[in-house]
């Protein structure tokens, strides 16, 4: 851009100058032709030695004005000459300015603009442009609290991350919810060039809880009150960000907006949109107060060194406790304080221009901001309604909203080349176990699968739990994709205990997956049900990756290790309970088996009873389970003794014994290396036995699995040659790993396996 306004001067000037010189020249020497008010002719006939007009005064005045036409077309020549050199060389001056350079649009930036209405573009194209370093750091802040703004922001960041060309270090201001989930999605997200830094919130309370407020975003939004306390003293300058943003442009070019700050400006804002500030959306409407229309702090540049200089806390607080005498509470959180600060001293404001925070609010006059697409910087959803807000282009603005909310995040684990980075421990280890894989074996994606790292968002939607005071709670587990979502209300109808879920989906389908939830009475009436979104990366399902995820995540000190497609008899839950305590498990290895039965039909009357079970059983609507495809899953349970049984009994495991058990929450992860279809649970529970966990069958607990049409991790395992080698290979590394962890007693793993 620089070099387009260079070479845009260059050929103005010479242009100027080649029009200008001629023209005055001729009128100098015009006006010289004159002597006493006289036209003095200037040629050879009139100029003879013998005129009486004739003088050695006129004769060397003459001579001097042929010298002077020789220089000034001389100079024309060079003019002439400069320009085509210039206009030569301007586009290759812009190819390589713009490969260096960010280019912002200037704001007004001044006091006398500070009341000047909505800035829609007062940009000076040719005016001086700041740059920001190539692999300059950009610090970002956002205060964040509670499982929905953790959403929220994985959206803003996503939009963020899309257009950034530098380093990126976000500093977030959050509660003990968001930390959890946030903290795990960027260590399992891995992006290249990106730092983030948590602050507890929940420690911050105190230095705003005196402030009464009635906005929706509650204590936390006032939190940016006190950025210039909380952010590590030796940060200058910070963008700090609300959650509801989405950005259409490179951040660096906001970045760039510091370097326009002059005085005492330290903060720089957009005006806000709306006239909330002005008193006039409705009748005895009192705000707070504001220079003109006020400003948004959706959108805010800190020069944190120079407000700690000028005393930031003590300004907001006295002007905070001074406005609060009269007004009692703020409206609108921390954007009432800050804009009864810039009243009172409105030298602090730098003022952006407004396409750098378009508000989407009620009564918005967003639409002065831009007039094309190409305008647009950053979108900001700052009414209530979100998504739902009624604006004239709203449509528009929802595609691009909706576009990063479904983007898949695993694209933007971009390189930012030339750049050097910190190095990232896991990154290397990572790069290191990757490094010691063959690509020449056949089994190369089943191991590979092993070592990736799968985004992780944990508890998508609300969760709650108060744990039960007989410490004798226990959480159902299961995994699952898009295809079993149907599952998810029955099993809440059976299960009224808490549940831990593990769901791989595409970015898509986890906001598929959202909007069903949300349009679910059943399950929005559950909030001890934890959704954690394993997002899909890779060609296998990553089943024990999975059932990981979920049991980590649980909240009871024991749980039930089930499967999506089952459905637990009514009253599972307090039976699991009062089992608990029965069996001691608290104080012994123990694994509870609930026996499993399946049936064909879809439409099943399920049975309420034992009894009940036992004669559907007889009639032949219910089946042990795979007994006509994989008997030894679950044979050792022994369905014939169980037909009688009044008290639990104790059973041997055996080759290939996978039955669905409740454990203590200690208990060993399922091992990654099993992927898709087969051994993922066969090999689980030959750890536990190796570990001398008991397995006691309950007499009165079953589960029913439904019918569902086959996966296709099963259709692979039965079509694919070689799926079926690789998957005997791991199972024989796996007994060979059992044999070194467990020694001795390992070795009737290998002769069971002889045998069988």
């Amino acid at each position: 851009m620089l070099g387009i306004c260079r070479g845009r001067r260059k050929f103005l000037a010479a242009s100027l100058t080649l029009l200008c010189i001629p023209a005055l020249t001729w009128i100098y020497l015009f006006a010289g032709s004159f002597e006493d008010g006289k036209p003095v002719s200037l040629s050879p006939l009139e100029s003879q030695p013998h005129s009486p007009r004739y003088t050695a005064s006129s004769q060397r005045e003459r001579e001097s004005l042929e010298v002077r036409m020789r220089e000034v077309e001389e100079e024309n020549r060079a003019l002439r000459r400069q320009l085509s050199l210039a206009q030569g060389r301007a586009p290759a001056h812009r190819r390589g300015n713009h490969s260096k350079t960010y280019s912002m649009e200037e704001g007004t930036g001044d006091s006398e603009n500070l009341r000047a209405g909505i800035v829609a573009g007062n940009s000076s194209e040719c005016g001086q442009q700041p740059v920001v370093e190539k692999c300059e750091t950009i610090h970002v802040a956002i205060v964040c609290a509670g499982y929905n703004a953790s959403r929220d922001v994985v959206t803003l960041v996503k939009s963020v991350l899309f257009h950034r060309r530098n380093p990126l270090h976000f500093h977030l201001i959050a509660d003990t919810i968001a930390e959890q989930i946030l903290a795990t999605l960027f260590q399992t997200w891995m992006v290249p060039a990106v730092h983030v830094d948590f602050y507890n919130a929940d420690e911050l309370k105190s230095e705003v809880s005196w402030i009464p407020n009635k906005h929706y975003s509650g204590i936390y939004g006032l939190m940016k009150l006190v950025l210039t306390k909380t952010l590590p003293p030796n940060l200058e300058r910070v963008i700090v960000l609300d959650t509801d943003i989405t950005f259409a442009t490179d951040i660096a070019e906001l970045w760039a907006v510091f370097h326009k700050f002059k005085g005492q400006q330290v903060l720089g804002l957009v005006e806000n949109q709306s006239d909330w500030y002005l008193g006039n959306l409705w009748k005895n409407h009192r705000p707070w107060p504001a220079l003109g229309r006020g400003y948004n702090t959706g959108v805010i540049l800190l020069l944190l060194d120079k407000l700690r200089k000028m005393k930031w806390e003590q300004m907001w607080r006295l002007t905070a406790e001074r406005e609060l005498m009269g007004m009692l509470s703020t409206s609108l959180a921390d954007q009432d304080i800050f804009n009864a600060v810039i009243k009172q001293n409105p030298f602090l404001v730098y003022q952006l221009p407004c396409f750098w925070n378009v508000q989407l609010s009620d009564h918005t006059r967003s639409e002065q901001c831009y007039r094309d697409v190409s305008d647009l910087k950053v979108i900001h959803w700052n009414s209530p309604k979100k998504l739902r807000v009624k604006n004239k282009h709203v449509e528009f603005f929802r595609n691009l909203y909706l576009t990063f909310l479904e983007y898949d995040g695993n694209l933007l684990r971009r390189e930012l080349f030339g750049c050097p980075s910190e190095a990232d421990v896991n990154s290397e280890n990572l790069q290191k176990q990757l490094s010691e894989l063959d690509e020449d074996d056949l089994c190369y994606e089943f191991r590979r699968e092993r070592f990736t790292v799968h985004r992780t968002h944990l508890y998508f939607l609300h969760y709650e739990y108060e744990p039960a005071s007989d410490n004798t709670d226990v959480t159902l587990v299961a995994q699952l994709s898009m295809d079993r979502l149907q599952m998810l209300e029955a099993i809440c109808k059976h299960w009224e205990g808490p549940i831990s879920l593990a769901l791989y989906l595409s970015d898509a389908e986890a906001q598929q997956f959202l909007r069903y939830a949300q349009g679910s009475d059943v399950l929005m009436s559950r909030h001890n049900v934890g959704y954690h979104i394993v997002y899909k990366e890779g060609q296998f399902y990553p089943v024990n990756l999975l059932r990981n995820v979920a049991m980590k995540h649980i909240s009871t000190p024991y749980m039930f290790l089930s499967d999506i497609d089952f459905l637990p008899m009514y009253g599972l839950y307090e039976y699991l309970r009062k089992s608990v305590t029965q069996l001691d498990l608290a104080n012994t290895k123990k694994a509870m088996i609930v026996p499993a039965f399946e049936t064909l039909r879809y439409r099943l009357s399920f049975p309420k009873s034992k009894a009940e079970l036992l004669s559907m059983l007889d009639m032949g609507t219910l089946f042990t389970f795979r007994y006509h495809v994989w008997t030894k899953g679950h044979a050792p349970t022994n369905f014939a003794k169980w037909r009688t049984a009044t008290t639990p009994y104790r059973v041997e495991w055996e080759a290939d014994f996978e039955p669905y058990v409740v454990v203590r929450r200690d208990c060993p992860e399922y091992d990654r290396r099993f992927v898709g279809f087969g051994w993922n649970k066969v090999a689980h529970i030959m750890e536990l036995d190796a570990q001398e966990y008991e397995f006691i069958v309950l007499p009165n607990a079953y589960m029913i699995h439904m019918p569902h049409a086959p996966s296709f991790d099963i259709t692979k395992f039965r079509s694919n040659k070689q799926y079926r080698i690789c998957l005997k290979t791991l199972k024989e590394e796996f007994q060979q790993d059992m044999s070194r962890r467990y020694g001795f007693a390992a070795l009737k793993y290998l002769t069971a396996e002889n045998n069988s």
